[in-house]
């Protein structure tokens, strides 16, 4: 285990220095705490959520400058605030992301560098604020895309994953009738929520055009690979641009489906900070999987390239011991 003294102003960060299998190139290192910098603050971090993207980044998901730190997902506290920056002082509680793409370490450290943050909403745990930003951020923006419209049928599939199970709040929150493919684990959940639910697989297509009565006016595919795109596409009625998926890209060109990297992003809207306010008020969330110690980040790891964790793994610097549930 990496040693860490804040006095001397060393911290433990969990970052990589070369491009490979995250098992192969992820090192957990003691470093000097990094200066926030102009626009920027630094928390002394509570909890960090990891999610597939890191794993793509160590593999040269945007590359850039080396080392790099993973955990874009951060909630904190404060503890340094950079030129320029106002509205937000030492001691206040944020969440949001860590700086990953301009700093030599990100949200898996004892401290970290952010470039966006608000507030934790009175009421919001902050290890479930951890676990918004990117879920939220992803969820929305392939919403957002399709467009919120309260007369139309949406079909998220892989609602099961985080992403999904994000996504089917949010349409039914925007007032859209819902139906969602998952397995057992989130099914009745999802039902509870208001969606319409089915399991994947063969026959897929037939069971939720049967629901629906119809073909689906819109679909948001947030599964993993998994060859169902042709399946999407024909519960779309045919049409490849009713769909838009965040995987299997090769396959979304051979079809004309709609994809994550081919869509214009315009002027996102920011809606992090109403979720995060839904997440306080009790009517949203995001599974988590499990909780950990900094230092069993390579834990998290393995239980994360299962593809079977089933919500979003957090890692909590703060903590000695294992808090997986």
């Amino acid at each position: 285990m990496a040693e860490h003294d804040p006095a001397a102003g060393t911290m433990r960060t969990v970052r990589f220095h070369e491009y490979g299998a995250p098992g192969d190139v992820l090192r957990l290192e003691t470093v000097p705490v990094p200066d926030p910098g102009p626009g920027r603050i630094r928390v002394a971090v509570h909890a960090c959520g990891l999610a597939p993207a890191d794993w793509a980044l160590c593999r040269g998901l945007f590359p850039g400058g080396l080392p790099r730190g993973i955990g874009c997902d951060v909630s904190g506290t404060v503890d340094a605030v950079g030129d320029g920056v106002t509205g937000v002082k030492t001691g206040d509680a944020v969440f949001g992301t860590a700086d990953w793409a301009h700093c030599s370490s990100a949200g898996a450290s004892d401290r970290a560098v952010m470039n966006r943050w608000f507030r934790v909403p009175d009421g919001l745990d902050l290890v479930q604020a951890a676990a918004l930003p990117m879920t939220v951020d992803t969820a929305f923006w392939h919403l957002n895309a399709l467009g919120f419209d309260p007369e139309k049928t949406i079909l998220i599939h892989g609602a099961g994953t985080t992403i999904g199970f994000a996504a089917v709040q949010i349409a039914l929150l925007r007032g859209m009738r819902v139906t969602a493919t998952a397995g057992q684990t989130y099914a009745q959940r999802l039902r509870d929520l208001g969606a319409q639910v089915t399991a994947y697989g063969d026959g897929m297509a037939e069971r939720v055009t049967q629901i629906n009565g119809g073909p689906a006016d819109l679909v948001l595919n947030t599964a993993p690979v998994g060859g169902s795109l042709p399946d999407l596409v024909q519960i779309a009625g045919g049409d490849p641009k009713r769909v838009l998926t965040i995987s299997d890209f090769a396959a979304a060109a051979e079809l004309g489906v709609r994809d994550t990297f081919h869509e214009d992003r315009g002027n996102p809207v920011e809606a992090l900070p109403e979720f995060g306010q839904r997440a306080a008020d009790g009517v949203f969330t995001v599974p988590i999987a499990g909780a950990l110690p900094l230092d069993e980040w390579k834990t998290a790891l393995e239980i994360s390239q299962t593809g079977h964790a089933h919500g979003k793994l957090v890692l909590l610097p703060g903590t000695s011991g294992p808090e997986i549930r």
